[in-house]
């Protein structure tokens, strides 16, 4: 790369923290916020904040761990479809990026310390979890990314996890609610990884990264993206009809999303040049996130 079209430190720093995803950290505190602010009337401010930072902080640092540990197991390849990652691309040392993973973790924890204070230990667990997993994903002796586990942890941690942790935080117990309306967020979530991993699957593949994607095939791996996108959108009405308390007729505001989804399937199923899904990608990112701000005034309008 020459230096005239080198990316400057900015540029280079935010290609690292990959913005695109960060709607799948700070959607599901929105959600779990919400639903925890109609039942008790009240919003602990400071808890939101730090559970947002908190979110945003495990977000950037996991996919800087992924960024450096792709870069040596040589996932990244130069033909591969998506954005350059800065280890791979020469952009950063790895050194510097394995340190601003333990900055961004280190700055999550802070976070989390502040919420132990105020909703308990049981913060604690799901904090650790969370980096714990982000680390794994791709790191470590048997990264769980390479073995077509990486949708289900999307789905858990980005959706249930962080839709509980943060209602959590509030009302210092669960319900059923919180756990039924993280299900369409995780699913989002892991819809964003799905396209992720289908533009990537043919250099996946050949560096033995067994992601869905290249487990089932790109057509299985499109097929289960639009039931993601979908599903997603029948569970809030499910979780009305069943007698959710705090959860009314507004939750149906998520259907307004509806004409973002909608050709965002056909392009996914339609497409396999890198462009056009990344494009997919961060327009995933952005539903996921009118999604969740839909649900969440949906429950706010109802409590």
């Amino acid at each position: 790369m020459s230096v005239s079209s080198r990316p400057s430190p900015i540029q280079i720093w935010l290609l690292a923290a990959r913005p695109r995803t960060l709607p799948a950290g700070v959607a599901p505190v929105l959600v779990g916020t919400a639903l925890a602010w109609a039942e008790r009337d009240s919003l602990r401010v400071g808890a939101f904040i730090a559970a947002l930072l908190g979110a945003v902080f495990i977000q950037v640092g996991a996919n800087l761990s992924n960024d450096y540990s792709d870069a040596r197991r040589g996932a990244d390849t130069e033909d591969r479809l998506g954005p350059v990652r800065v280890t791979a691309g020469g952009l950063v040392p790895p050194r510097q990026v394995l340190t601003a993973t333990y900055v961004s973790f280190a700055l999550a924890v802070l976070c989390g310390v502040y919420l132990i204070i105020v909703a308990g230990w049981v913060i604690l667990a799901i904090g650790a979890a969370s980096i714990l997993a982000g680390v794994l994903y791709t790191g470590g002796p048997r990264p769980y990314g390479y073995e077509g586990l990486g949708d289900v942890f999307v789905f858990l941690f980005f959706g249930l996890v962080a839709v509980t942790g943060s209602y959590y935080a509030q009302v210092e117990h669960l319900e059923w609610e919180a756990f039924a309306l993280a299900v369409p967020v995780g699913l989002i979530a892991s819809a964003i990884l799905a396209v992720n991993n289908i533009r990537d699957a043919p250099t996946d593949a050949r560096v033995g990264k067994r992601t869905l994607a290249v487990r089932l095939g790109r057509s299985a791996a499109r097929t289960l993206y639009a039931l993601e996108i979908y599903v997603a959108f029948l569970i809030p009405p499910i979780v009305w009809l069943a007698g959710g308390e705090h959860v009314g007729p507004w939750v149906l505001l998520t259907w307004l999303a509806l004409p973002l989804a909608v050709p965002l399937v056909r392009t996914v199923r339609q497409h396999d040049d890198g462009p056009t899904l990344n494009g997919a990608l961060a327009k995933t990112g952005m539903l996921q996130l009118v999604f969740c701000v839909l649900l969440s005034a949906g429950l706010l309008i109802t409590g």
